[in-house]
């Protein structure tokens, strides 16, 4: 193909493997496919490797592993060697120290799953939905030592709504980073580079780490707060609340009309009252058992309108 670039492809999770496959198809030479070690997994714990290694393996490209490229001078040696023109980067997960960012003839891209200067970090996708943002979207943006502070190379948006979950908004958004990322890189092969937009710094907020209390129900906020925070938080780490000394796992939930104390149940249908408005809970799953419907559960257990989850 004209314009051909010789790349190395950098990511790990699925959101990653979108990209990898439109580079591909582009004819692009990719020499080599950089991917988190193997983790443990499953009920065995055997290793299992990512999903991009897998894919890259699929499409017959070497895989390397390095647990740390910052402390690895061998490792960034070998990186270097690869005489590469670009790297393109999409949810790695490893710190790339500067003698590696400035490897490439044309450095290194990230594909990143925001608006930025708005959220930059790790967990952009469901923080945007927990907001309540109109929108989200993917910049290819020229890699630099700051946490996603490098010049916007190419940017698209995807619009946000009252059904959008954590997992069609990843969808939509890989698709459309596997669009940019081979445009972008076809007008660089061109010798016709995007223009680069700098960040402002007014309007930058951090994507922090997801962790499994995050998903913990706070009844006194409105319903709408935590009708968002289930469709971002669904499937991981989940959305939950405390009935009694048992864990109630939160599945699936609409905005409905009543009035209570936060936490309280105000209907035979699993409707709680929050801080502002009601929840009715159309799929839960209690703990050590089987998912089921809100109604299903309050008549098969001992909860009666009036007791209160926390």
């Amino acid at each position: 193909m004209a314009g051909k670039l010789r790349i190395a492809f950098m990511g790990t999770p699925d959101f990653a493997i979108a990209a990898l496959n439109a580079l591909h198809d582009a004819g692009h030479d990719i020499v080599a496919v950089y991917s988190q070690p193997p983790r443990p997994a499953g009920r065995g714990h055997k290793l299992q490797p990512s999903a991009v290694q897998k894919r890259a393996e699929e499409l017959n490209i070497p895989v390397r592993h390095p647990k740390s490229l910052k402390k690895d001078a061998d490792a960034r040696a070998a990186f270097a060697a690869l005489n590469l023109d670009i790297a393109v980067v999409a949810a790695y997960g490893l710190i790339l120290p500067k003698d590696v960012l400035d490897a490439p003839k044309h450095g290194c891209l990230n594909i990143h799953a925001s608006l930025l200067p708005r959220w930059r970090g790790a967990a952009p996708i469901q923080r945007a939905i927990m907001a309540g943002d109109a929108a989200s979207g993917i910049c290819i943006m020229q890699m630099e030592e700051g946490l996603d502070t490098g010049p916007v190379l190419m940017r698209g948006v995807v619009p946000i709504n009252h059904t959008t979950t954590a997992q069609s908004l990843h969808d939509a958004l890989a698709a459309q980073g596997g669009e940019l990322i081979v445009d972008t890189l076809e007008q660089i092969a061109a010798g016709d580079t995007p223009s680069a937009e700098i960040q402002p710094e007014e309007g930058v907020t951090y994507a922090h780490m997801l962790a499994k209390d995050d998903g913990r129900i706070d009844w006194t906020k409105p319903a709408a707060d935590i009708e968002r925070q289930m469709r971002a938080l669904t499937p991981w780490p989940g959305v939950w609340c405390m009935q009694g000394e048992h864990r109630l796992k939160i599945l699936a939930a609409e905005v409905a009309e009543g009035k209570g104390k936060p936490g309280e149940i105000i209907d035979r249908h699993l409707i709680i009252a929050c801080g502002d408005g009601a929840l009715r809970l159309t799929k839960i799953q209690p703990q050590d058992r089987k998912p089921m419907d809100g109604l299903s559960f309050m008549n098969g257990t001992h909860l009666n309108i009036g007791d209160v989850l926390t």
